[in-house]
């Protein structure tokens, strides 16, 4: 299967992306670039630089693991698996999150929207101290 250079230039992108790089995503995003996630919803890339420079600052470590990719003309979808170590959750453990991101490309190839598709609750309202073990029995209560 023929590799999609937009996603694939992507996909390369975040598996460097740390802190000191986060003022390079002028080479993945346009200026108008919409991404929303669970937790966020930023328009524009000097908003979305703040967002991740504090992302950043703030975790020991995040990298994601890129899986199935599929593109159609300017839209992509990639699943993830993020890999993600902050000190104020779950003790400071790896938290590993399967996710899946919809990107839709402008014609110059980089990034005008970027949704990503995750379980907030896996991710951060299970790994606090007090909200996680009552968020854990409710679920299992649920039968999950």
């Amino acid at each position: 299967m023929r590799q999609a250079p937009d996603l694939e230039a992507f996909c390369a992108f975040f598996n460097n992306l740390d802190k000191t790089c986060t003022n390079k995503l002028y080479k993945v995003y346009t200026d108008d670039v919409e991404f929303t996630d669970p937790l966020h919803h930023i328009v524009g890339r000097e908003a979305l630089e703040r967002y991740f420079q504090n992302l950043y600052d703030n975790v020991t470590s995040c990298h994601f693991v890129f899986h199935e990719r599929l593109q159609q003309g300017e839209s992509s979808f990639v699943t993830w698996t993020l890999h993600l170590v902050h000190p104020r959750l779950d003790g400071g453990r790896d938290i590993e999150v399967e996710g899946c991101s919809y990107l839709h490309f402008a014609p110059d190839g980089r990034v005008a929207r970027h949704r990503d598709y995750f379980d907030a609750g896996a991710l951060l309202y299970e790994r606090l101290p007090l909200l996680g073990g009552v968020i854990r029995r409710v679920k299992r209560q649920l039968g999950q």
